[in-house]
């Protein structure tokens, strides 16, 4: 089962873990290019019914995810599914491999497949991945933005469009299944803990991001204002590349060589220019990120590197960040009401986003809270405690940060709303109001999961959104 579209996938046997967007795009897949596909997943509900009817002449099993079938020559997982599940003991126990759907499509290549351009890390993923493709469609390019966003991997390999490039967002699942992967050049935009159950450890975490780097042939590209450890420079540091690839950082401050920056308001390139020890070529000014917050321009800057890094003019870095807008929920103006900014950042579902979101801001009143998945945020509260004029808590897990407030903000004002029901947002915002004074910003960066009292970080930030238009509306 190497490399491309060819007839080494007939007759296999092939495991799919899972009856997810993945899951099926895979089966299908395999199933049209001669697997024998069998799909397996615990789930046994109608929605689950539905699905397996849809995977017409694949055999779907339903309410046993840790039985490997029979003769099983080949396992690909969904990405959620952990290492430890049952399914893939059974598998490394018949010394049966597991891989991800971007191994897949990986392997489906065929020889004149567009490059991969790829992207990962803890926060800003998606906005990068996307901002990287508005980048590459003002240059001229066929692009499409894929991976852990929109359309499934596999279906754009397989499918009848033709790209040049493609901006690949993957996460650290996708990249823990992905061993044979080498992208053109790759990024890792941060490190935080996150999804630490599923990885075990910071260290796993880490490392499984860092495979992005490995076989890059052009460039690795970094967070040089990183402080986590180990970073993303270190990362870049174990990878095994092919010779002559760069390590080539990106900051918020002025760039030294080989490296992106900010200057005067304006970011430059002292990584892709001729005589770097000397020159920087103007890219875009800070004003053309959408929005500037700080962490949104060190997504432009990461984009821009991989632009660069494949070789595309600096007038179509400035034209793809004009023409770049982001996705709902992420750090979003929603209304201004009495003097008072309102900004839905639902997406913040970390305290590594919520942290990034809070600096953007000089005064707030921050509305926080959800359920946590074991984080803590001591140290969140220590950074931000200068920018709180107020904080209303909501969600399960609420209490854990008017802990942390009480130790490292005592006087700031703090809102405890012991409620979940569908009227609990408005309330929130209702709060807010009256802790906030005209110049000042009520920031939603829950800083944690929604689904507590959400279907989703989507329906969280419209239950936001549709609560300050209320305010305005003067209800």
């Amino acid at each position: 089962m190497t490399s491309g579209q060819g007839s080494d996938w007939n007759g296999v046997r092939v495991t799919v873990a899972g009856l997810g967007v993945s899951g099926i795009s895979a089966a299908r897949a395999l199933t049209t290019l001669g697997a024998s596909v069998t799909v397996v997943d615990g789930g046994d509900s109608e929605a689950h019914r539905e699905r397996a009817a849809a995977l017409e002449g694949i055999e779907v099993r339903l309410g046993d995810a840790e039985t490997l079938p029979e003769g099983t020559g080949l396992v690909v997982t969904s990405p959620g599914w952990k290492p430890s599940s049952p399914l893939f003991a059974a598998a490394a126990e018949a010394g049966v491999d597991v891989v991800g759907d971007v191994e897949i499509a990986w392997r489906l290549r065929g020889p004149d497949a567009a490059p991969w351009l790829a992207i990962t890390g803890t926060n800003g993923k998606t906005t990068t991945t996307q901002m990287l493709a508005s980048i590459l469609r003002a240059a001229g390019l066929r692009t499409a933005a894929v991976g852990n966003i929109g359309t499934p991997i596999i279906d754009v390999v397989l499918g009848e469009e033709t790209y040049d490039v493609l901006a690949v967002e993957l996460s650290s699942y996708q990249l823990h299944w992905a061993p044979s992967l080498r992208a053109h050049s790759a990024a890792v935009l941060n490190l935080a803990p996150d999804h630490l159950d599923w990885h075990g450890s910071m260290e796993a975490y880490a490392a499984d991001k860092g495979r992005i780097y490995e076989g890059n042939r052009v460039a690795c590209v970094y967070n040089v204002d990183a402080t986590d450890k180990p970073s993303t420079e270190d990362l870049v540091r174990g990878a095994d590349v092919e010779e002559g690839c760069r390590a080539i950082g990106f900051t918020l401050g002025a760039p030294g060589p080989s490296q992106l920056g900010v200057v005067d308001g304006i970011l430059v390139d002292r990584a892709f220019v001729e005589n770097r020890q000397q020159n920087a070529q103007e890219l875009a000014e800070v004003a053309d990120v959408n929005p500037p917050a700080p962490h949104n321009i060190a997504n432009a800057l990461a984009a821009a590197a991989l632009a660069r890094a494949y070789g595309v003019p600096a007038a179509a870095v400035r034209d793809g960040l004009r023409a770049f807008t982001p996705d709902a929920h992420r750090i979003a103006h929603v209304a201004d009401v009495d003097g008072v900014a309102y900004v839905d950042d639902s997406k913040a579902t970390n305290t590594h986003a919520a942290e990034a979101s809070l600096a953007a801001y000089e005064s707030i009143v921050w509305i926080a809270g959800g359920l946590a998945k074991g984080a803590t945020f001591d140290e969140l509260v220590a950074k931000s405690a200068k920018r709180l004029r107020g904080v209303v808590l909501i969600g399960a897990d609420r209490a854990l940060i008017g802990e942390a407030l009480a130790r490292h903000a005592p006087e700031v004002p703090v809102v405890d709303l012991d409620r979940t029901d569908t009227g609990a947002m408005l309330a929130a915002v209702q709060e807010a109001r009256r802790l906030a004074a005209a110049g000042d910003t009520v920031l939603l960066a829950p800083a944690c999961a929604s689904m507590d009292m959400f279907a989703n970080y989507n329906k969280r930030g419209d239950a936001f959104a549709q609560a300050v238009r209320e305010l305005g509306a003067g209800t």
